[in-house]
């Protein structure tokens, strides 16, 4: 497996921002998430936009703790009683919908409950914030199959057809069960959750360090069956969303269990994905593309892989000589998107525009993603601020 990151890019002087910069890309940020508060005070922004406009929905998308999450970052950047009051309101909403099981038949309970019911806790002590997030993190255990060793990514546990798929999202799905073990001191989450990893880094990672975006185990003999894709470009190209989640996913499981070989993994993928990328750092919608124009870019993967470099160059020594080319490019790419991809304050209700959410669909596709949002302003925290981050 490669490890190489090639000329001229490990080479390339990148200017860092300084906190004047960031100050202002924050601002300019938070501006955007003032402007939608008015809209999504009692609802959620659809996870993606239609003409650079986000429709308000109901609690009932995989999504919807992006935006909430989005809220506690703008609190805790500001101190802003604004930002706090909304958050909080969504963490009834978030009880509710797990005491319901709306819409949870899913392994995306991580991306639901991590950034909205776990980050209410410890920012907050909200208990219903806890107890929701542990119902969650028991219903994600429950899609753990125990011969696969896999957390089945969607659907009923006994449908033939999604039995032992797993998908490399949900390397940020099982920060969760982590959490839930550190709370309750139940050792079966964080198991589960070592174990989905494992298969993860076996499976999902191939031999140039690109990745599939989803694998099946036989559910009977735990034998792997084959990878393919559900939203790249083919079974053997690497989506680049997929590749930004393994990133930044495996680099927390370095955080989460402290084995090396994690991190080992996380730098040969952001090798391969710096290796991918058109020449202004934001990756096309799939990394067999790397064209400068006529490829749809998605500015989301590329915000989940600043954050991912950054967490990645926080975790290697000191003496990693990888560790600055990591943060380096983490700060390229968000000071790209802050200057060419945020969206207007007029005409949309976005942060930032021209990412893909589901391109073999057609849906999303040159519009505003709500997680995208999320990230580039975890990565604006992560580049100003000492942060001890939601997935932790």
């Amino acid at each position: 497996m490669t490890t190489i990151l090639y000329e001229p890019l490990a080479a390339r002087k990148l200017e860092r921002p300084d906190r004047q910069e960031l100050d202002a890309r924050i601002a300019a940020a938070l501006a955007r998430v003032d402007r939608m508060l008015p809209q999504f005070g009692e609802y959620f922004p659809a996870p993606s936009s239609e003409s650079g406009i986000y429709a308000p929905i109901d609690n009932v998308e995989w999504t919807n703790g992006f935006w909430t999450g989005m809220l506690w970052l703008a609190w805790q950047l500001t101190g802003e009683e604004r930002f706090r009051s909304v958050a909080e309101r969504n963490i009834q909403s978030f009880a509710t919908r797990v005491e319901r099981l709306v819409n949870v038949d899913h392994h995306d309970l991580g991306f639901l409950y991590t950034l909205s019911a776990c980050a209410a806790y410890r920012l907050t002590g909200d208990t219903l914030a806890r107890s929701s997030g542990l119902e969650a993190a028991r219903l994600l255990l429950k899609r753990f199959d125990p011969v696969a060793n896999v957390i089945q990514a969607w659907g009923d546990m006994k449908d033939p057809k999604q039995r032992g798929r797993m998908i490399i999202d949900c390397n940020l799905n099982v920060p969760l069960l982590y959490w839930a073990s550190r709370e309750t001191g139940n050792k079966d989450f964080a198991a589960a959750a070592d174990k989905h990893l494992a298969q993860a880094a076996k499976l999902l990672v191939r031999a140039d360090a690109s990745t599939f975006h989803t694998f099946y185990v036989d559910t009977k003999t735990g034998k792997p069956r084959h990878g393919s894709t559900h939203q790249g470009h083919s079974d053997d190209s690497s989506w680049a969303r997929g590749q930004a989640w393994g990133i930044y996913g495996f680099a927390l499981a370095w955080r989460h269990t402290s084995d090396p070989a994690y991190l080992d993994i996380a730098s040969k993928l952001a090798n391969h994905f710096l290796n991918r990328l058109p020449g202004d750092g934001i990756c096309c919608w799939d990394l067999i593309f790397t064209d400068e124009v006529g490829t749809p870019r998605d500015s989301s993967a590329a915000a989940i892989a600043a954050c991912g470099l950054l967490e990645l160059a926080q975790a290697l020594p000191l003496s990693n000589e990888m560790r600055e080319t990591y943060e380096a490019w983490a700060a390229a790419i968000v000071r790209t998107l802050g200057d060419n991809y945020l969206a207007p304050l007029e005409g949309s209700n976005a942060v930032l525009l021209h990412a893909v959410y589901h391109m073999p669909n057609k849906a999303g596709v040159d519009e505003a993603c709500i997680w995208g949002d999320y990230f580039y302003l975890e990565a604006l925290m992560r580049l100003r601020h000492p942060w001890e981050p939601y997935w932790s």
